[in-house]
Formats: structure tokens, sequence, C-alpha cells
């Protein structure tokens, strides 16, 4: 199984669109900033034109996209906020929006409210075989949510989920000079990029081993 995970797409399609043709996944994954502060419209357009250009799609809304965007991913049948799926033994599950900041952008929620959702969509995936957890931001105090003044800005709920739950997989972006995999116990936690500039997490399955890594498009080097 081949899954293509892309987060801060921000209304660049075309370069996802180039992604899904290079790659040909058996599931899309979007990790929110579908749109920059767009409206539902916009969110919609993004959603079936993924729909349409590949076998699966799953999708959680990011800081910049809205809370009015859920309802979208929801008709859509791709959303993983508070929700989980199961796939081919895989339990995706996940929460949208960020922690709330002093950039005061359009969807962020408290730290509480992640870690209700993402314990709420674990519920749906408790008994899959293997797990990978969706989330807009990064867990706090990795290599994966430190900004370039060198401050860690992820989200402590998203964190305390991984400790404690241990998916096999997280995959997140938000930050976008977090590009990378870092580890919290067995979890492998990937920062997907900015998918504006051609970053994007590829995760094969082949019987029971993951494989993460992180490509770009445009053969860019890791921020």
């Amino acid at each position: 199984m081949k899954i293509l995970a892309v987060t801060d797409i921000h209304d660049k399609y075309s370069i996802v669109d180039k992604m899904i043709e290079k790659e040909n996944p058996d599931l899309l994954i979007i990790g929110g900033d579908i749109t920059t502060v767009g409206s539902v419209r916009d969110a919609e357009t993004a959603i079936d034109r993924f729909v349409k250009s590949t076998k699966q799609v799953l999708a959680v809304a990011g800081n910049m996209d809205s809370a009015l965007h859920e309802e979208v991913l929801l008709q859509k049948k791709v959303s993983l906020n508070a929700r989980g799926v199961i796939i081919n033994e895989i339990g995706f599950f996940g929460a949208s929006a960020s922690p709330i900041s002093p950039l005061n952008t359009p969807y962020e929620i408290s730290e509480e409210e992640i870690y209700s959702r993402i314990s709420i969509a674990f519920l749906d995936v408790v008994d899959a075989r293997y797990k990978i957890l969706v989330s807009h931001a990064p867990p706090h105090g990795t290599k994966l949510d430190r900004i370039h003044s060198g401050l860690h800005v992820g989200s402590t709920a998203v964190w305390k989920v991984i400790d404690e739950k241990q998916p096999d997989i997280a995959i997140c972006g938000h930050i976008h000079e977090g590009t990378g995999i870092d580890k919290i116990g067995k979890t492998v936690v990937v920062n997907c990029g900015l998918a504006a500039r051609g970053y994007y997490a590829l995760i094969i399955r082949e019987e029971n081993c993951f494989t993460v890594t992180n490509r770009n498009l445009l053969n860019q080097p890791l921020d």
C-alpha cells in the first residue's frame, strides 16, 4: 500500500496533482491548510479535484482553513477530524486545526480540544492492527515543531496522545521549517513539509513493515 501524505497546500493544487501523477498512491492524506483563508467553495473544489484523481482521500483542516470547511470534509466522506477510518488493517484517526497562537489565524483551538478530538477519533480505530494519526500541528518539543528562532511551537496535546497511544506513524505539518522525521517512543512522526513548494511524505506498507520518507517534487533540499 502506498500512501501520499501532504500538508500546507495553500491553494497550490496543481503541485499536488503532479505528486499524485508521479506516485500513483492508493491513498492521499491531506494534513490541513488545503486553502489560505479560503471559502467553503474553495475547499469543496479542492477536495472534489483530489477525489477524482486519487483512489481514496482522507483529510483534516488546518489553521489557515476554516471550521466551516469541516462540513465539506464530512459531506465528501474524507474527514478525519474527531473520526477514525480503518483501511486495509490501518486505522487512520485525527484532528483538524492548530493550537491557539499569537498569530490569531482562522482555525485555532485549545490544546484540550485537540486532545479531545484525537481521543474520540482513536475509539474508532482502537481495534485496528496498525494506527496512523493525522494532525495539522506537529507534537511539541521535537525536531518537527522548531521555528527559525529556535522555539518549539507544536502541540502539547498531539505529543501527549502520541506518547499515550503510540500509533505506528503520526503525520503532521504546519511548521514549514520543521520538515523531517522524528520519533516519540515507537511512533515515527513525519512533518510532510510545505506542499506548495513540492514537499510531501511517502509511506509504503509491505507486509508488516512501513517505510516513511520525505520527498520533494522539485528536487529542492529540505529546509
